[in-house]
This record gives structure tokens, sequence and C-alpha cells, in this order.
């Protein structure tokens, strides 16, 4: 009888904290209402900007840097590829622009704050669960992004106070897309990780510690913790994160002495993360110089080499990187490529650590003369594959040149390996890297040879 009563009732739908804010859902103009302070400080943040502080890069000299203004080996710049539906010959969308994983709705950011821009912020991309939004024209000959339930004011009133903090979800819906595929640019922040298990990731499994992104990433005023070593700017430089300074584990996390003495020159991931891309192939090839067609997608693409599974390599890092920054002759390397992101240290370095790296690389164009890393003009790639008016169009618009000449550089690129740690029972072990076929490549890192042999030769023991 009591089966049957519960049976019967009605699910309890769950309370959402704005349910009873507003009647109904009038763009952002109805989150300013309550939350101005908010969106202002929104406004500065690096979400927002796609620029930020720059204290650990050693070449900045203090300039402001992000996506926004730098050229990465992906997608490159999102200035000459902000926003715009790009269709292939059979005019399916093939594109949407740079913009579609800007918490914005369509404005490209400027440093100056206007009403404008508040209203150009896009609130619900992370704060509304099932919230979805798509391009539209904007009567003025541009474009926008809107609710795709724009033209349903109950469906749009019902999503729009479903308000709550950022999810796994909502992080991994432009986090693990960037680069253009999934998974292809990061290569340990899957679509997987939204639903998974804690040997898949430890942290965010559901049978694990179950943590959503913002409980590590979690700043002040929209400010976000963390940079890795491959992003030019910083939300947070007064508090970077770690996985030993207490919060979560301290500098002496094992119960092993030795296991400790290792911490204090082998970071946390280095021996918690034994491969990346485990759910999805990552991109770790990218050739701008030779254009590649699906057939399938009636798209054009750089010529893009996959991986699943992948070791990572590995390099001291003190926590600082050496950028290869617009406007400036290119460095190249001792093995002839063009380090876009390097991290900073070396054994004698007291504050380095080894870390993991997914070391990315790339192909690409050059500016004759002046020796200028240029971007491409990507959406109008994807359509046509013609990348020399492809590059042409960027270069203009980075750099203003005209019918720019151009040769070609192989570039690397060290992008840190963070996510994806498995359980303490699946890491590492000594043998891993210190024996007969250990993945460690000593010499680079600055020994003659495995230190245990070293030692080993010198005392026998």
């Amino acid at each position: 009888m009591i089966w049957a009563m519960l049976l019967a009732a009605p699910l309890a739908a769950k309370e959402y904290s704005h349910q009873k804010y507003f009647e109904h859902y009038e763009g952002t103009k109805t989150c300013l209402s309550c939350h101005e302070k908010e969106a202002k400080s929104f406004f500065r943040s690096q979400h927002y900007q796609w620029r930020g502080q720059t204290p650990n890069l050693v070449n900045a000299r203090g300039q402001r840097l992000g996506k926004i203004n730098t050229i990465n080996d992906f997608c490159t710049n999102p200035r000459a590829s902000w926003i715009g539906v790009v269709k292939n010959s059979r005019g399916e969308a093939i594109s949407e622009g740079c913009s579609k994983c800007h918490a914005g709705l369509g404005l490209m950011p400027s440093e100056q704050e206007t009403p404008e821009q508040l209203a150009n912020i896009d609130c619900l991309i992370c704060h509304a669960q099932g919230y979805q939004r798509d391009l539209y024209p904007d009567g003025q000959g541009g474009w926008v992004w809107k609710p795709v339930l724009w033209k349903n004011q109950e469906g749009l009133d019902a999503v729009a106070k479903r308000i709550g903090m950022p999810t796994r979800n909502t992080c991994l819906r432009c986090h693990a897309g960037s680069g253009g595929g999934p998974n292809f640019k990061r290569g340990d922040l899957e679509y997987a990780l939204a639903d998974t298990t804690r040997d898949f990731d430890v942290h965010m499994g559901t049978d694990g510690a179950n943590l959503q992104c913002i409980d590590c990433h979690k700043g002040e005023d929209h400010r976000v913790r963390g940079r890795g070593s491959d992003l030019s700017g910083t939300d947070f430089p007064a508090k970077p994160l770690s996985c030993d300074d207490g919060t979560c584990h301290d500098s002496r996390p094992h119960p092993a002495e030795v296991l400790n003495l290792h911490a204090q020159r082998v970071a946390c991931p280095t021996c918690h993360i034994p491969t990346f891309a485990k759910a999805d192939a990552t991109d770790m090839v990218r050739d701008w110089s030779k254009p590649a067609y699906n057939q399938e997608a009636d798209k054009w693409s750089a010529t893009i080499e996959f991986a699943k599974d992948v070791k990572p390599v590995y390099a001291w890092f003190n926590g600082t990187t050496w950028a290869q920054l617009p406007g400036e002759p290119v460095k190249l390397q001792p093995d002839g490529t063009v380090g876009m992101m390097l991290p900073q240290g070396s054994r004698k370095d007291p504050k380095a650590r080894i870390y993991p790296f997914k070391l990315h690389r790339g192909v690409m164009p050059v500016l004759e003369g002046k020796n200028y890393i240029l971007p491409i003009a990507v959406e109008e790639f994807f359509a046509e594959g013609e990348i020399h008016k492809a590059i042409q169009h960027a270069a203009e618009e980075m750099y203003g040149v005209k019918d720019a000449r151009y040769g070609w550089v192989k570039t690397k690129r060290y992008m840190g390996i963070y996510h994806e740690v498995v359980p303490k029972e699946k890491a590492l072990t000594c043998l891993d890297c210190h024996g007969p076929n250990g993945r460690l490549d000593w010499k680079a890192l600055g020994y003659g040879a495995d230190p245990i042999l070293q030692r080993w030769a010198k005392t026998g023991k």
C-alpha cells in the first residue's frame, strides 16, 4: 500500500535559486537589473576579455595578453574568424566562428567598459543548466548569438531560471571542444569527464571525489584560478593553483619518505597521469602548409595527426613560460623549430619540477622580411580550402600588411597535462621511469644518465 502511494505521488520538482526573481527573461538586461556589479567584474575577466595579466610570461614586458591578441598553432587567432555562419558547397553550416566559445552574444570584447559591452555578456552560457544558443542574423548585416528558445518565451523562461554555479557540463561545452573538435586541443579535457568513473579521473569520477571544475578553479569576482604552462595570461596571479599547497594535498603527501623526496622535484601529475586522451584522440600535429579535404564533411582543414592514450613528454617547469609573440621575429630553437610556448626551468633551478606535457607540433606561416608568425583566417579556409587567401586576409587583419608574402616554419608548443588523474594503484611505479625502457629522457632533463644508475655506479647501492 505504501509503495503504491509513493509510486503514485508526483516527483518533487527541483527548486532553482532564481525561479521567483523574475517573470520573463528578456536577455542580459534581466540579469543586469540585479547583477550589474557582477557583470562589471566579469567584463574584466579572462573569460570575457580573452586577455589578462602576464606575470608568468618571461618575455611579456607587462602586456595584457591572451588568445584575442596572440597566435597559436591550432586555430591561430580569432580576429579574422570571429563570427558568421560558414557553409560548405552543399549549403551545410560547418562553422560559426571563434565567438561560439566566447561568453558574449557576438560583439568582440573591447577593453573599454560600455553599456553595450555589458549587455553583450551571456550570463546563461555558464550559469543556466540546459541553456543552448545558436547564431542568427542581427538584422543589420551581422550576426548575434541567441537562445535557441528565443521565440518560445515560456520555454526560455523555464531555462533562464535554472541558475546555478557552473558544472562540468557547462565548462566542458567549450573547453573540451576547443581547437575544432572533441579533445582536439587540450588532450586531457574530454567530454567523457562530464560523467565518468574514478578509474578515468579520480577527482571528477562520480564514484570518486565527484568534483566540479570550480571546486579547484574557483577564484573571486569571476576570476578563475589556474594557468598551466601555455596560456599567456592569468586571472588570479596572487593565488596560483597547485596540487600540494595544503588545500587538498600538502608537500609530503605519501607515507613513504622516498616518494616525498621525489615530490620535491617531480610534480604530482607526472606520476599520477600516465597517459592522456583516453577516450577521444587528440591533435598532436597540425600542418597548415598542407590543406586536407574531408569529403564526408565537405570541409577543408590543416593536415592533422591524431593520437590516443598518449604518453606525455617531460620537462622542467618553474611556473613561467617563454612565448613566441606576434610582431616579434621568430626565434629558432636548436632543433630548428619555433617554440610557440616553452616552459622555463632546469635541473639547477630550485623552483622547477619535472612536469608532464602534451608536445604539440605544427607548421605555420611566417611573414617574409619581418619573420613574424602569421595567423590564418580559418573560417573562410574551412569552406574554400584556399590557404593563400586565408593567410593574406589574416595578415592584413593582424599586421595591416596587404598581399603578404610568407614562408613556412615548424613549431612546437608544450601544454601542461593536469587532468585524468588515475587512482594511486594505477600511478607510475619506479620501473616506469627507472627501468631499462623508462619513459624519461634523462639527458634532455640535464642528467648524464638515469640518476639511480649513476648513484649505484658511485656508491654500489
